[in-house]
């Protein structure tokens, strides 16, 4: 196993009160793997990607991070991520050892992203968002990870670079053995890119397994609406999108039992109990946190 996440816990104090965004959280990534981290707004994904690179400041952390694998991130935001005073070829060089290292990977990267060698002197501001995306791809590759962390990498982009960009990022981690942690709300992705996929809501993995395992069979109520939002192409033009009701519960204030209950369709009252977790490991249940 190149990484193992076991319990991370990541909790900040606001205002005098507690709030725990991750919890318990235990999954691992093999060497070359892909994984992907799956869920709405609002349920720990990102944070819990910083936190395996120790880039989360003023929290109480938690857990064991096992393996050192040489970790890279492409942020979901290119715009927000790029310093935009600098050229390109000047922000992809900071990752790199030496002035004598840049001068050689600053046009390898740029090539393996597709991108010619003026785009190197060029600011960000000059770019489409699909080139900035590739620019954080190829300032990630200077740094030659073994890890590649990519949260959110389409957000912004249309659906044409989207698939330019993903592909693009597969392609590079197999050509240079790679592995992937993919955090994605759309499960389309998850289905096309990943090999093995964590199902988190409210801080926790609720579902996790291989990645067509969990998708043809769902067991979780949260995987399931999850996969039930997902506009199918042969569904009638006037059929309503399905969505679930209500939303993420802030991380001060999580409900008792599985935090999915006062959404979920099949909860029954001992979904709500103190003693949830319990209840679920007697349950000899599927990777699930689910008894209903």
């Amino acid at each position: 196993m190149l990484l193992s996440v076991e319990h991370l816990r990541v909790a900040f104090r606001v205002e005098g009160r507690l709030s725990v965004p991750v919890r318990d959280v235990s999954f691992g990534i093999p060497e070359n793997g892909r994984v992907a981290l799956v869920g709405e707004s609002g349920c720990g994904k990102s944070l819990t990607a910083l936190a395996i690179g120790g880039l989360v400041d003023r929290a109480e952390i938690t857990g064991n991070v096992v393996g050192a694998p040489r970790i890279a991130y492409v942020f979901q935001n290119p715009m927000q991520s790029l310093n935009p005073v600098m050229r390109v070829g000047a922000q992809i060089a900071e990752g790199c050892a030496s002035a004598a290292v840049a001068r050689r990977r600053v046009p390898e990267t740029l090539a393996a992203v597709g991108l010619d060698e003026g785009a190197a002197r060029k600011f960000p501001c000059e770019l489409s968002g699909g080139q900035q995306q590739r620019v954080m791809i190829a300032m990630a590759l200077a740094q030659e990870p073994n890890l590649l962390i990519a949260d959110e990498p389409t957000t912004a982009l249309d659906v044409t670079t989207q698939k330019e960009v993903l592909d693009l990022i597969a392609r590079v981690a197999d050509s240079r053995g790679m592995a992937v942690l993919l955090i994605t709300h759309n499960l389309g992705l998850v289905a096309r890119y990943s090999t093995f996929v964590n199902v988190m809501y409210a801080g926790e993995i609720v579902e996790c397994g291989e990645t067509r395992a969990v998708l043809s069979a769902p067991h979780h109520p949260y995987t399931q609406g999850l996969l039930a939002a997902v506009p199918r192409l042969d569904a009638p033009k006037d059929a309503p999108l399905a969505d679930m009701p209500g939303t993420v519960p802030p991380p001060t204030d999580w409900p008792s039992g599985c935090s999915f209950h006062p959404r979920c369709p099949k909860a029954r009252p001992e979904c709500a109990s103190k003693d949830f977790n319990i209840l679920w490991k007697m349950s000899g249940s599927p990777p699930t946190r689910c008894i209903a």
